[in-house]
C-alpha cells in the first residue's frame, strides 16, 4: 500500500504525488493534502448546533420543545411547550441527547427544539 492517504473523491487507494499535489489515477483528481487538513479543521468549528430559530446551541442549555413528538413504545407524544434542561450535543441525525421527565433518556434533532 502507498504511504499517501486515498482519494477524498473516489477512495482509491493508488494516489500518488507530483510536486506538492496528490493526484488519483482512477479518477484524476488533484488536491493539495495541506489545504484539505486546513479545510478539515473549518469543517469541524462549522459543525455548529442550531435550534429552529438559528440560535446556537452549546452543551447545559435548556431548549423548549416546538411541536409533539411522538415516540416509539410511549401512550403518548412529547408535548409542545415541554421544557428539556441540561442537554447534551452529538454527532448524528439526533444531535440532541437529554432526559424528559415521563419518559427517560432521549434523542432529539435540533430542529424541533428553540433555546429557553
Amino acid at each position: 500500500m502507498s504511504e499517501f492517504p486515498a482519494c477524498p473523491k473516489c477512495h482509491s487507494p493508488y494516489t500518488y504525488q507530483m510536486d506538492h499535489l496528490l493526484i488519483c489515477p482512477e479518477c484524476a483528481y488533484e488536491w493539495n493534502p495541506e489545504e484539505e487538513q486546513r479545510e478539515r479543521g473549518a469543517e469541524s468549528e462549522e459543525t455548529l448546533v442550531k435550534d429552529s430559530n438559528g440560535n446556537i446551541l452549546q452543551d447545559g442549555d435548556s431548549v423548549i420543545v416546538i411541536k409533539d413528538l411522538p415516540v416509539k413504545g410511549a401512550p403518548k407524544p412529547v408535548k409542545a411547550g415541554t421544557k428539556v434542561k441540561n442537554i447534551r450535543l452529538v454527532d448524528g441525525d439526533h444531535n440532541i441527547d437529554c432526559k424528559i421527565d415521563g419518559f427517560g433518556s432521549m434523542a432529539l434533532k435540533s430542529e424541533f427544539v428553540k433555546k429557553a
